[in-house]
């Protein structure tokens, strides 16, 4: 497979002079008042989720060189090979097959038995914890990075479609004041304990495990085998232990795409069997669309793009995700592992530096919350962030009233964003709260807004297992089209390790107190920290 990175095609050339022309004084305002239908033209639907790409600053023009930019990337070979199961992760010789994952019994696609098999016995697990007889009342995953972010986003999310019988936790950090709150509420005969580590020796994941069992055991717990799962390929680690049921995955699902494989053991106690499978078919749904949808309508593609633009062109150097569902309160989380530790590469995949940026700064919170902490930077201040709003049509409560609130705020702020207001408009206007000694036009330039600034609005229908399943999907596969494009590897994670191989030297001489070989910062604070505590 020969691909081309994009600062050495003809494309990349054409787009830069296209955006020395056209896109560094696009005006949003003037390119609706120009076309009439440009909302039609830059709205696009996939399974389960509505995009209305038409207030972003780019024109068909852009477009059409942003997929000719994709056609010299080899993007779309990229992609065939990825499904085909070619090993694409490059620095690790790895298949990248998230999406076997999701692919229905039967299918064409890679390890296609063996992933229904271990779905299956998961599934079948999963379903009898879940009855009442069993006596589990509370459900604590330990894990960190994949293992955690992807199930600690998915059950909120759901709420509506969660179990009432069962209690979630979900500990990740190694500080201690993570899981002592949640061992607080527990009951040992009634806790099921799931230690999610692929190789059973993630130093976090396996020290939370540790307390969890010191502290099942001082509180007169029985038969550890009963109340710890793991989800893990280290069978013989996990039997040392003392756990017996386990489920595994294989080397080529990355930590974080793991939610759809036994990762997804807490999300299927959850929702339940048919609510698992619901969530794997909405994300096969999106791998299709991905897979076969024209350059033209394919959104994940056109967001990939879109990001290339911005990021390349426009040097914008983040996006914020503003959901407008409290239930997607940590999607923004799970987006930022998803995104900078795919994305967050310096080389190519010839391992040559790279003359130009790649991943984003992505980060959010849920609208409205969001509207009254940093939207005002986003209105007024000095750099331009591209914001992405989620909305849900039909929410799962029934209080109608706020929730058309929560719509129109979300309506309303994408609108301000693009529209802004003058300083003549803002003259117009009566405001209260401004000093008595500040002449008009002092308080109107601080009452306005540039506007012109870019934002995405996402719909869903509901916020189903579904429509979330291709939510995330749509995500994934936009991470790899940018990654694609830019020509790195946005499979593998190497800036991880040289932080966790430091902290392994660092953590005798805590106690210790040795210093020697270390830097002046670093021994100092040593010297701070080392000692009792």
């Amino acid at each position: 497979m020969i691909t081309t990175r994009c600062d050495r095609t003809l494309a990349w050339t054409a787009l830069a002079g296209h955006f020395v022309a056209h896109g560094r004084e696009f005006d949003l305002r003037e390119a609706f008042a120009r076309d009439a239908q440009r909302f039609g033209r830059f709205a696009l639907q996939a399974p389960e989720v509505f995009a209305d790409l038409s207030k972003n600053r780019w024109d068909l023009a852009t477009r059409k060189l942003l997929l000719d930019l994709a056609r010299e990337c080899g993007v779309f070979e990229r992609r065939d090979a990825m499904f085909a199961g070619e090993p694409i992760n490059v620095t690790e010789g790895r298949a990248v097959l998230h999406t076997a994952l999701r692919a229905p019994k039967g299918a064409a696609t890679p390890f296609n038995a063996e992933v229904h098999e271990v779905l299956d016995a998961m599934l079948g697990f999963a379903d009898s914890v879940r009855d009442p007889g069993r006596g589990i009342t509370d459900v604590v995953n330990i894990g960190i990075g994949g293992s955690d972010l992807g199930p600690q986003m998915v059950v909120p999310a759901l709420d509506a479609h969660v179990t009432r019988d069962i209690r979630f936790h979900f500990v990740s950090n190694v500080d201690g004041h993570d899981i002592e709150p949640v061992l607080r509420q527990l009951h040992p005969q009634h806790t099921l304990f799931v230690v999610a580590s692929k190789t059973f020796t993630t130093q976090e994941t396996m020290a939370n495990a540790h307390v969890a069992r010191d502290w099942f055991l001082s509180q007169r717990g029985q038969h550890v085998e009963r109340h710890f799962v793991a989800t893990t390929t280290n069978v013989e680690a996990a039997a040392r232990f003392g756990i017996e049921t386990t489920f595994g995955f294989w080397d080529w699902v990355g930590g974080r795409y793991s939610l759809w494989s036994a990762i997804g053991l807490p999300v299927a106690i959850a929702l339940g069997s048919a609510g698992f499978r619901e969530l794997l078919a909405g994300a096969h749904a999106m791998d299709r669309h991905f897979a076969d949808a024209t350059p033209e309508f394919n959104l994940p593609l056109q967001l990939g793009l879109l990001d290339v633009w911005y990021r390349n062109f426009h040097r914008f150097t983040s996006r914020c995700v503003a959901p407008y569902h409290q239930g997607l309160r940590r999607f923004p989380a799970y987006l930022q592992q998803l995104e900078m530790e795919s994305n967050g590469k310096g080389v190519d995949l010839a391992g040559e530096a790279l003359p130009f940026g790649t991943s984003p700064v992505v980060w959010g919170e849920p609208g409205t919350n969001g509207q009254h902490a940093f939207f005002q930077m986003l209105h007024q201040g000095s750099d331009v962030v591209p914001v992405e709003f989620i909305l849900v049509k039909t929410p799962s409560h029934g209080h109608a009233g706020l929730h058309h609130k929560l719509l129109a705020n979300g309506l309303a702020q994408s609108q301000a964003l693009m529209l802004g207001k003058t300083v003549e408009q803002a003259m117009q206007e009566r405001a209260p709260t401004a000093s008595p000694t500040l002449d008009a036009a002092t308080v109107a330039r601080h009452r306005s807004f540039p506007g012109n600034r870019p934002s995405t609005t996402f719909v869903l229908d509901a916020l189903t297992p579904r429509a979330l399943g291709a939510l995330i999907a749509l995500y994934e596969h936009r991470v790899f089209a940018s990654g694609a494009v830019w020509g790195i590897d946005s499979f593998d994670q190497w800036g991880v390790e040289l932080g966790k191989a430091l902290a392994g030297d660092l953590l005798p001489r805590l106690e210790s107190g040795d210093a020697s070989g270390l830097d002046g910062s670093t021994a100092g604070l040593l010297a701070k920290l080392a000692g009792p505590t």
